[in-house]
């Protein structure tokens, strides 16, 4: 990801016993929340040994059991080139001589071509490493690859490849050069590496300190699949802490706070090899206040995922999902600038609500297909500004998207990639009048139910006066007129009874004072 200047990143750990919450604030907004089950036996980068279970000619793919609850997907085109070589390899470990699993020494296969068909490489009872490329999303089970890879802070190692690829966002040919003769010296025979954005600039002992990493994982990996012939787990891939930390940590950071006494030492020992030089800003939460409540977190998450997102000035966000897209619509509310003409003041609206827009796909983690219906602008320069615009801000987006210019009628369409399952917060609470049904007792039977406690205490309990508290629509209702219904019961009873208003009650919520102002309980 590209730096982005000028931006104080803050990232926020909370720990309980069931998950580990993970905030991501930039310049004191929050722009990524992250929930990790700590049960959670299935994560992207996870590599399983996988047996085929089914083949799928018409849709060329496989079912593969990983030994978990669902059938985990596999799609020829990620089978990878090297499928014949993981094959040919994983027959070598099956056999139990973990000496023939020297990748100095191995031979490798043909590649295969993309246009191929998965019956001709794979059959009902092959096992294969495979590699969870997207968790279970609802009544999906996981997608895998075969073409297996692990990422480290300043390279991707690729087994079975000998190409050395260099990220394109490092724009200087001689520090392409560099780097990639620096990694050919190092690299050992039918490894593959990838060199990422943040290698730019590094040392060949930084690099050879992350290679040197990645190639004993590979290793662990190999010794567990030395004999194994059950579908299990090889290797598990970082935790979510540790590969925001991985792919995310710069200068820009100022600040990491874990409330959890155990995570922080992990975190601490997490950084001080992968950035020793940042580990003092890593700080341990002591306050009894929550550390969300402290950091102004809770408030922010509450304001932000419900399905009406309010950003300013009246402009506001409707965010609708449906099985197959998610739609967010803009509204200008009652934001209208008189000095502006109404061109005008769509592009200030539609400009406001990109920025928030963008923020919205990374804070709920929104995959698949974006439907934004912006309002209408006539003026196609004024389109591209907000494309531009929108392109942007998605540019700080870590995964994977794709932006259509705006339609004529407004519309952008955009995909992005989805790996885990939405990140969804509940914002909204039980009605404690209607318990969630929609529906409440009828005003009448209200007051029914009031005079009847009313005399209970009156004539049964022998009160002298009572006060009863309601909310400020029934005490009208009791109180209006000449002969009101307080009135009524006052002459009823012949005791002194007052009504009181409570701007905190709900609507059906009523309860009784003596005459020393002690609440009545019934």
């Amino acid at each position: 990801m590209d730096e982005i200047i000028n931006t104080n990143k803050e990232l926020i750990i909370s720990s309980d016993v069931s998950e580990v919450n993970i905030v991501l604030l930039e310049d004191k907004q929050l722009v990524e929340l992250h929930r990790e089950q700590k049960n959670n036996s299935i994560s992207v980068g996870d590599v399983y040994l996988g047996r085929i279970k089914k083949i799928l000619p018409g849709l060329n793919a496989a079912f593969v059991d990983i030994g978990s609850r669902k059938d985990a997907f596999l799609h020829y085109l990620d089978l990878g080139p090297q499928i014949l070589s993981l094959r040919k390899f994983t027959k070598l470990a099956e056999s139990g001589d973990i000496n023939q699993l020297n990748m100095d020494n191995f031979e490798m296969e043909k590649d295969t071509c993309k246009s191929g068909k998965i019956s001709d490489v794979l059959t009902v009872g092959d096992r294969i490493p495979v590699q969870i490329a997207k968790e279970p999303i609802n009544t999906k089970g996981p997608r895998i690859s075969s073409d297996i890879s692990f990422a480290g802070r300043y390279i991707v190692l690729v087994p079975f490849s000998n190409r050395i690829s260099v990220s394109q966002k490092i724009r200087s040919s001689e520090e392409r050069r560099r780097l990639k003769l620096l990694i050919q010296s190092i690299k050992p025979n039918n490894f593959g590496v990838i060199i990422r954005t943040v290698a730019e600039g590094k040392k060949v002992a930084e690099l050879d300190a992350d290679l040197k990493t990645l190639l004993k994982k590979w290793e662990t990996m190999t010794e567990v699949m030395n004999g194994s012939k059950n579908p299990c787990k090889l290797i598990s891939e970082l935790d979510r802490t540790s590969v925001m930390l991985r792919d995310l940590l710069n200068e820009s950071f100022n600040g990491i706070y874990v409330d959890d006494a155990n995570l922080y030492e992990e975190v601490k020992s997490f950084i001080t090899t992968i950035a020793p030089q940042k580990k003092d800003i890593l700080k341990f939460h002591k306050s009894k206040e929550h550390i969300f409540a402290e950091f102004g977190v809770d408030k922010q998450i509450a304001s932000l995922f419900g399905r009406v997102v309010t950003i300013r000035n009246g402009v506001y966000l409707v965010i609708e999902h449906t099985e197959a897209m998610h739609v967010i619509d803009v509204n200008s509310g009652h934001r209208v600038n008189k000095e502006q003409s109404q061109e005008e003041n769509a592009l200030s609206v539609n400009l406001e609500a990109a920025v928030e827009i963008a923020r919205q796909l990374r804070l709920r983690d929104m995959g698949g297909i974006i439907i934004v219906d912006f309002i209408d602008m006539q003026d196609s320069a004024n389109r591209k500004q907000l494309f531009n615009k929108l392109k942007e801000e998605m540019s700080k987006d870590r995964a994977r998207h794709s932006i259509l210019p705006a339609s004529k009628f407004g519309l952008i369409q955009i995909t992005r990639q989805r790996v885990r399952p939405e990140t969804e917060v509940t914002v909204q609470e039980e009605c404690p009048t209607c318990r969630g049904t929609g529906k409440i007792k009828s005003s009448s039977l209200l007051i029914d139910e009031i005079e009847n406690n009313l005399r209970y205490l009156l004539l049964d309990q022998n009160e002298k006066s009572i006060t009863i508290q309601v909310h400020p629509f029934i005490y009208a209702y009791l109180t209006k007129g000449f002969f009101s219904i307080r009135k009524k019961w006052q002459w009823k009873y012949h005791k002194k009874i007052s009504v009181k208003e409570s701007k905190n009650f709900h609507i059906m919520q009523y309860n009784f004072l003596n005459k020393n102002g002690e609440e009545i309980l019934l």
